[in-house]
């Protein structure tokens, strides 16, 4: 053992051997396996937020050659992802789903020892106590139900040398509470009672060119469907003006030029007899229900600070293809709205989602600053200037390097 081995590391050195961990052996111990493994991830509280983790970590590992873990509280590999050549090589750790890494069957590894430990930990190289993964480092830290604390799991990237930067690690712990943010709302939804006697309406229209609308008369009825393009126009307007508008005020918001008048009164008349008197009137046209909409919810979101919930919630921008001049300004709002909070967060994880999006990849100051807030040494330092390069190409035309 080296003598200048740290002392959580060394302590887990001991742990491993008293537990009879082989040091040469080259995988951990498969201990769910099948249908086995397919019902603990169903039923683990962690597979409701195994999305969100996979989208803001598990693509960050993809691009950095990397591989991110998620381990139930026993320590056994739930979920794994990265690029196949990646897995690959896990794969031959034996770092692969249903594997268990707890530091008394796998040896010292930073999901065992954050898992023991209860706080975030990495294992450089040499300090793994069994050969096979010496060429590996990796980083974790565990995840906590935010109502009782208990521990539920915990998040790892594995991967080269690069993996165990300060960077890495802040952007694991940005993660995990984003996850436990998630569990938090979730738990609050379900626990608040609904307001009986209320007619309502939801809109999702982020990142779709056809509305998808829930409606709900409280009498037993719902309802879900999806609008044509100009329905989805519609619906949206008069979500967003509470008060109502007018039949002037619809054909300037939904019209590039003034022919469209008797057109929108047909399309009028078969919105309302498509809902129906319980959730739209005329004299002026408006929703007489509660409304809720997935870019209204984004917007409460950034008005009270969640940059990073309101980013989780940005599905895309509103009514993507829509050209009607009131949508278009609605769009370029929340779009504005949402890129510069993140701008002003100042957080490299936020700015890595925006970027990787479809809206977001050709955005040359956010690529900017991002790579601006990274070291040199960071990997995802090296894609920021990366994609900064191509930009410069697409731009300018000037050879990238």
């Amino acid at each position: 053992m080296d003598k200048g081995m740290r002392a959580e590391v060394a302590d887990s050195w001991h742990r491993s051997a008293a537990a009879g961990v082989p040091a040469d052996e080259l995988t951990a111990p498969i201990t769910l396996d099948g249908g086995a493994l397919h019902s603990a991830r169903a039923e683990h509280q962690l597979a409701r937020v195994f999305p969100l983790l996979d989208d803001v970590l598990g693509q960050a590992a993809r691009d950095c050659d990397a591989v991110m873990a998620v381990a139930d509280e026993a320590g056994q590999l739930l979920w794994v992802c990265g690029s196949g050549a990646a897995l690959r090589r896990a794969e031959s750790i034996g770092f692969v789903e249903g594997s268990n890494w707890d530091e008394r069957l796998a040896g010292t590894n930073a999901p065992g020892l954050a898992l023991r430990l209860d706080q975030p930990s990495s294992v450089v190289r040499s300090e793994h106590f069994r050969h096979s993964v010496r060429r590996w480092s990796c980083a974790a830290a565990p995840i906590h139900d935010p109502a009782s604390s208990q521990l539920l799991g915990v998040l790892d990237v594995t991967g080269g040398d690069e993996i165990v930067v300060p960077q890495t690690m802040a952007l694991i712990r940005a993660t995990v509470r984003l996850a436990e943010t998630e569990l938090a709302r979730d738990r609050l939804v379900a626990e608040t009672p609904q307001a009986p006697g209320r007619a309502t309406i939801t809109i999702e229209a982020l990142g779709r060119n056809d509305a998808l609308l829930t409606v709900d008369d409280d009498l037993g009825h719902t309802g879900r469907m999806r609008l044509s393009p100009r329905h989805s126009e519609l619906i949206l307007l008069l979500a967003s003006t509470p008060r109502g508008l007018s039949g002037d005020e619809l054909s300037v918001l939904l019209y590039e030029d003034e022919g469209g008048s008797s057109t929108l009164r047909a399309e009028l008349n078969r919105l309302r007899h498509l809902l129906g008197d319980t959730f739209f009137a005329s004299r002026p046209y408006r929703l007489v229900s509660d409304v809720g909409g997935d870019w209204l919810a984004v917007e409460a979101l950034l008005a009270s600070g969640d940059v990073a919930g309101a980013l989780r919630a940005f599905r895309g921008p509103l009514l993507p293809r829509s050209t009607a001049p009131g949508v278009v300004r609605l769009r370029q709002a929340l779009t504005e709205q949402m890129r510069a909070a993140i701008m002003h967060a100042g957080q490299p994880d936020l700015m890595s989602a925006w970027t990787r999006s479809a809206w977001g990849s050709d955005d040359y100051e956010m690529w900017a600053q991002q790579r601006d807030l990274l070291p040199p040494g960071s990997p995802m330092w090296a894609l920021a200037t990366g994609q900064l390069a191509r930009l410069d190409h697409e731009l300018t035309g000037a050879p990238t390097r």
